[in-house]
């Protein structure tokens, strides 16, 4: 392994971007995650836009990362076990356009890497997965009260209800991939 450093990034949407950045938080190799918006049509789009759902932006996260230190098929497995990507415009409760599963690549070669995972993954279940696939044309980063939500508001009910039980999750199956 380099010494040198490959930082790279793509940007997920996976639902709530409250829980998403939760997750890939604790992996090892990724060096800073960002909640924002991604997707649309919008510039600068605010959380009330996008949560109304006529914005076409996904709640996301920007996730850098150390390619010496995480592989994309390691995020992708921890993204894709720990969302939902069968099912339109959900994520448990939350419902619309905004929490669709989506990843938006910032290299082609990520993109391709990207295609092959979710062929094979699509040849191991049954249900069809409706995961957007694209490049990245411009991230927005969303309002600071949004960054570190589960952070500083982990007593909160929504973070004990939906956050809790994924974090959990996580380190049942990815222990190795930890921090």
């Amino acid at each position: 392994m380099s010494s040198r450093m490959k930082n790279k990034k793509i940007v997920l949407g996976g639902g709530c971007f409250w829980c998403t950045e939760a997750v890939f938080r604790n992996l090892k190799g990724v060096l800073l995650v960002r909640p924002g918006y991604a997707g649309g049509m919008t510039e600068n789009p605010t959380y009330e836009q996008v949560s109304s759902g006529t914005t076409g932006h996904a709640e996301v996260i920007e996730v850098e990362y150390d390619s010496n230190e995480v592989a994309l098929s390691d995020l992708l497995t921890v993204f894709f076990v720990m969302h939902d990507s069968t099912t339109p415009n959900q994520q448990g409760q939350d419902v619309g356009p905004q929490y669709r599963s989506a990843i938006f690549c910032t290299t082609e070669a990520q993109k391709r890497e990207t295609e092959e995972f979710i062929d094979v993954l699509q040849r191991e279940i049954p249900e069809k997965i409706v995961t957007e696939v694209t490049m990245l044309s411009k991230f927005y980063p969303a309002e600071n009260y949004h960054h570190d939500y589960y952070q500083k508001n982990q007593s909160a009910p929504y973070c004990r209800v939906v956050i809790d039980p994924k974090l959990r999750k996580l380190q049942e199956n990815f222990k190795k991939l930890l921090v």
